[in-house]
């Protein structure tokens, strides 16, 4: 394990939360879009979007089996990353009665985005922890290591 390698999750973690934060952003941006995209030639409101973490290669628990001797079939962790950024189909879309709306319908309902201002705002606030959180942890570490170089030279 190399003396950078923590500092190295740490930045994978920071990474990840800057582009959910960016998601949610655009979700966010895009709460009254009623024109995203052409789906069988009709325009279509914006879709949420959401992110999904996943680890790279490697597990916290095999870390922690292998500080504690026990056998362990993978190396230490080695952060987190994007594994994709899906719409949200399964939450549909929201009619707002307004006949004089450009894409009101017949009965004067206009499709708007399924993007929940609360939900996102939550998650954001979220996002902006964990960020927060791997900033101290990247500062601690560097400290660390700052002390064990003035360490060495005495």
């Amino acid at each position: 394990m190399s003396i950078f390698h923590s500092m190295n999750t740490t930045a994978s973690a920071l990474t990840t939360q800057r582009l959910r934060m960016d998601v949610i952003s655009s979700n966010i941006a895009n709460v009254d879009t009623t024109r995203a995209k052409q789906v069988n030639g009709e325009w279509e409101p914006y879709r949420r979007k959401s992110v999904t973490l996943k680890e790279q290669e490697g597990q916290f628990s095999s870390f922690l089996n292998s500080a504690m001797g026990k056998t362990v079939k993978s190396g230490a962790g080695n952060g987190v990353k994007v594994s994709s950024i899906k719409d949200d189909t399964e939450t549909p879309f929201k009619l707002v009665y307004d006949p004089t709306h450009p894409d009101a319908n017949a009965d004067g309902y206009v499709q708007m985005s399924n993007v929940d201002l609360l939900k996102e705002m939550v998650d954001l606030i979220s996002a902006s922890r964990s960020y927060e959180a791997n900033i101290t942890v990247f500062n601690a570490n560097k400290n660390m290591l700052t002390k064990a170089l003035e360490i060495g030279k005495g």
